[in-house]
């Protein structure tokens, strides 16, 4: 079994030593602790020492889902057995957070590799979308290898922005309209949110929304803002989260949450959960 080291960093700040398995990509163990404060939100560390499941549940979480459409269609052309071996092929880089792995004494600086500053490649995504690749060699230096949702999805750059497509499924290719309806309700209700447009390309629907992370910030899911206090029985998780973001500094929590129950009840939206909700802190303080 072999492994390779790490150092698990947040922006340019190292946070501990790891080894990854190279077969599965999974954590083998994790060494040193530089900084405890940036170890990830919800991510027990007991007198210095980083709970390995849980920050191996956490690093295997950035991976594609096993349930995304195709998934396995796009593991054949690229070669690969899981979705989590995806993951150091990019340096564990995200459009969403700050965190990556730098290869141990490797020197590399988040300025030279992170996507929210560089170019990335087009190749994985356009592979997940079902349209295979435009070159021989395919580069895997895309942030669509750290992506979440089942849904078809690919990020790309327009007119200089990071823009997420995404598709939709079955006969009637819904989910594209339904995001467009979703951000016109929030519009017409006042509700701050990321506005959708929908694209044809060939003859499927996509939605295109820009990314609303950059890189000083970074989204927190709900289920790991949870995670970072231990729920009282007598308590609903709904309070428990709200009470949560109250430690935390949040003061508009209740309302923003008050919000979504009712947008998803006039939208008749199934399909919140704890990981598709949560915050947006500050990755610099």
């Amino acid at each position: 079994m072999a492994d390779s080291r790490y150092v698990l960093m947040h922006k340019n700040t190292p946070v501990a030593d790891l080894q990854l398995d190279t077969d599965t990509g999974v954590i083998r163990s994790v060494g040193h602790v530089y900084n405890a404060l940036h170890v990830p939100v919800g991510i027990p560390v007991k007198k210095g020492v980083i709970d390995r499941s849980a920050l191996n549940t956490w690093w295997t979480g950035r991976a594609i889902p096993a349930s995304r459409d195709r998934i396995r269609d796009a593991l054949r052309e690229l070669e690969l057995a899981s979705t989590q071996l995806l993951l150091d092929k990019c340096l564990g880089l995200s459009l969403s957070d700050q965190y990556w792995i730098c290869p141990t004494s490797s020197g590399v600086r988040w300025e030279e590799v992170n996507f929210f500053q560089n170019a990335f490649s087009d190749d994985v995504g356009n592979i997940l979308l079902g349209r295979g690749s435009s070159s021989g060699r395919v580069s895997l230096m895309s942030p669509d290898n750290t992506s979440d949702g089942w849904l078809r999805k690919k990020w790309t750059i327009i007119d200089g922005k990071r823009c997420l497509i995404k598709g939709g499924s079955g006969v009637n290719q819904q989910e594209p309209y339904n995001e467009v309806i979703a951000s016109e309700l929030m519009e017409k209700l006042n509700i701050p949110h990321v506005p959708y447009r929908i694209i044809m390309q060939g003859d499927y629907p996509y939605s295109v929304c820009e990314d609303f992370i950059d890189a000083d910030t970074e989204l927190i899911s709900a289920d790991y803002i949870m995670k970072s206090q231990k729920k009282a029985n007598h308590l609903t998780t709904y309070q428990h989260y709200l009470n949560c973001c109250a430690a935390f500094g949040i003061s508009n929590a209740q309302q923003a949450v008050d919000q979504m129950i009712v947008i998803d009840y006039l939208l008749a939206n199934t399909d919140r959960h704890y990981n598709n909700f949560g915050a947006i802190r500050n990755a610099n303080s």
